[in-house]
């Protein structure tokens, strides 16, 4: 972090201005890109998938929980792993307080990882979630979206990931998928995201680029390598800051 430039609060206001133009512009670009995602073709879904959750097997159309759109979060969690990938725990731990919200707006969102259903269940429980988070295993879904791959893909040494033919260290990658249901019951593909386009779910990163250190990763081995498991933080960090009231002074009781 450069050692900051210290100014009056008049020069300070000025840079705000300046910085808030900017902003300003940022948000009216931001609108913009929304309104052309929103106006992406749509690829109509006609392969059977089929999941599994707590009360066994579901179809795609199930997963909409009879609203409109539905919103997929590709989590990395494959067949046999003792834990969830945590980097996508830290979104996840985002996700409970969005979906009541996003109901209000005909929207669902669901997990899905390859692991089986119990595999899933146990670790969802150990991390306290709620959302709806069901298994494809078994199920092509996951390499038709390019978020699973097999090892012999891997070690063709490039995968198709983020619309691009990229080396990937691991056969379970991140992303997200929205999916919109007609009126008719038919499904459509409208969009899917993947690496860095899922900063937007991440609100710690939000409030993170608002600080001066901001996210503080440029010295770390890997994005994200701080990161772990919301219940394996050393606990003297994570624990809120108690703040003490401070007894007055006899001279403020004097006077």
């Amino acid at each position: 972090m450069e050692a900051p430039k210290i100014v009056s609060r008049a020069e300070w206001l000025d840079a705000r201005k300046a910085l808030l133009a900017k902003e300003k512009e940022f948000t009216r670009l931001r609108d913009r890109l929304s309104a052309d995602r929103r106006q992406l073709p749509w690829v109509r879904i006609d392969t059977p998938y089929v999941f599994e959750g707590p009360r066994g097997r579901l179809s795609l159309a199930d997963l909409f929980d009879r609203r409109g759109q539905l919103v997929i979060y590709h989590f990395m969690l494959g067949p046999g792993w003792e834990q969830g990938c945590p980097s996508c725990s830290f979104l996840a731990d985002h996700f409970d307080g969005a979906t009541i919200h996003l109901a209000q707006r005909d929207v669902t969102l669901a997990l899905v990882s390859r692991a089986p259903y119990a595999e899933i269940d146990a670790f969802k429980r150990r991390m306290g979630w709620r959302f709806p988070w069901v298994s494809s295993f078994g199920s092509d879904f996951n390499r038709d979206f390019h978020v699973s791959f097999s090892r012999e893909d891997i070690a063709r040494g490039k995968v198709d990931y983020n619309y691009d033919r990229t080396q990937f260290p691991s056969e379970e990658a991140p992303g997200l998928s929205v999916f919109i249901r007609n009126q008719a019951g038919e499904i459509f593909h409208t969009y899917s995201s993947y690496a860095r386009g899922l900063d937007i779910l991440v609100g710690t990163y939000n409030f993170l680029d608002l600080v001066p250190k901001g996210r503080d990763e440029d010295g770390l081995d890997f994005t994200m390598s701080w990161v772990r498991h919301h219940d394996r933080y050393d606990d003297s960090r994570a624990a809120p800051a108690r703040i003490q009231p401070q007894a007055p002074s006899a001279s403020c009781c004097e006077h």
